[in-house]
């Protein structure tokens, strides 16, 4: 980036240019914004970034972010005495849920799905941390809500796999979710209706 003068200027230009859809334009619309905004306003935005570091931590239960052991979801006793555990593959499949209010028991975070060609075996995944909450919590349905791709396929079989012994039906969305879809990315609706109607699990013939 050429266009600054200011050494601090051009760093804040390149660090967000990193970010995930943040190009070099927008970067630098960005950064002039900033510059516009009197020095209160940017003491608190620095207070806010440096606090996702130090005042962010992991739900001790299901992987969501949170502000205290537990978070704003599990802390809700209602939401734990519905019985429903809901699995997921990351936090925007969580929040994409959330957002269509067709759920009101409790999630539990993957960090991801079992994708061997990037390295990822169930060990990289919270599925010992799933299999610890179950016997505690004793959940009357296990929803597997993973997008449709073949990895989330393969972490499906994976989990039925494991999952079975305990004797706890084990149910998926319904199918409204076209194929190689990730669930993030699915409008409200569709998702809303493959959760109400979900169908339990069927192995697909993986081994």
């Amino acid at each position: 980036m050429s266009e600054f003068s200011s050494r601090w200027l051009q760093q804040t230009a390149e660090l967000l240019a990193s970010w995930p859809g943040v190009g070099k334009r927008t970067a630098l619309r960005y950064v002039l914004y900033l510059m516009r905004q009197p020095p209160e306003y940017l003491q608190s935005l620095a207070r806010r970034i440096e606090g996702l570091g130090t005042e962010v931590r992991s739900c001790r239960r299901c992987g969501n972010f949170a502000d205290e052991d537990l978070c704003a979801i599990c802390a809700q006793p209602r939401r734990s005495q519905q019985g429903l555990l809901c699995v997921v593959e990351d936090l925007p499949d969580l929040l994409a849920l959330e957002n269509t209010g067709s759920f009101s028991g409790v999630y539990h975070i993957l960090g991801g799905c079992i994708n061997p060609s990037e390295g990822v075996g169930p060990e990289q995944l919270r599925i010992r941390e799933l299999e610890e909450r179950i016997p505690l919590e004793n959940p009357s349905e296990i929803i597997l809500a993973l997008s449709a791709t073949p990895e989330a396929d393969t972490t499906a079989f994976y989990l039925h796999r494991r999952l079975a012994s305990f004797g706890i039906p084990i149910t998926t969305l319904a199918r409204g979710i076209g194929f190689g879809s990730e669930l993030q990315y699915t409008d409200d609706l569709t998702l809303a209706r493959s959760m109400l109607q979900r169908v339990p699990y069927q192995p697909s013939g993986l081994s």
